[in-house]
């Protein structure tokens, strides 16, 4: 690795270490940046939407960060930051069970209501209509990424590397839906 990355990346890991929270957030915001810029453009906008992407910025910094900040203390505290299968095994249900529902619904109220300008009962239908396909697509995919995870990824890391991965699945599920559009056309 290069002398500046390693700088970089000490530097990266010392903010972790001296401000946890405030690395985390801005770390899921500007994840959330590059997924939104390579959705929009895989989706064939044209000009960037900035007040979009800032929107999706907004959500990874006050919400997505914090949130996994705090959700992944919670969880080593429960289970004594234990990494046994069995454990593991635990932590990734509980946290399929009720973060990832959670985190689901929060998306698709805050796209609708605050990105698209929806108003809430358009969002409620749209929630009625898709939220269960969207948290079935997310129980076939996220249990895997959880178990790597809680079982292998240091407590300090796991927002981030939770963060790259959702980026990726952001652009992911952007593809999917072009591919989808486009046989309907």
């Amino acid at each position: 690795m290069g002398s500046l990355a390693k700088k970089g990346l000490h530097q990266y890991l010392l903010q972790l270490q001296h401000h946890p929270l405030r690395t985390k957030a801005i770390t899921a915001a500007v994840l959330s940046a590059v997924s939104d810029i390579v959705s929009q453009k895989l989706s064939g906008i044209q000009k960037l939407q900035l007040k979009r992407l800032l929107l999706k910025v907004l959500l990874g910094f006050v919400y997505l960060g914090p949130f996994g900040h705090f959700l992944h203390i919670l969880l080593d505290k429960l289970f004594k930051g234990k990494k046994d299968s069995k454990t593991v095994a635990k932590k990734v249900v509980l946290e399929q069970l009720t973060a990832s529902p959670w985190n689901n619904f929060v998306f698709m109220v805050y796209y609708g209501l605050v990105i698209e300008g929806r108003n809430w009962s358009q969002v409620k239908t749209k929630i009625k209509k898709d939220y269960p396909a969207v948290q079935y697509t997310s129980w076939t995919f996220w249990p895997v990424v959880g178990w790597v995870n809680h079982q292998y990824v240091p407590l300090q890391l796991r927002v981030i590397f939770h963060s790259v991965i959702a980026c990726a699945w952001g652009i992911f599920l952007n593809l999917q839906a072009r591919s989808i559009a486009a046989k309907k056309a």
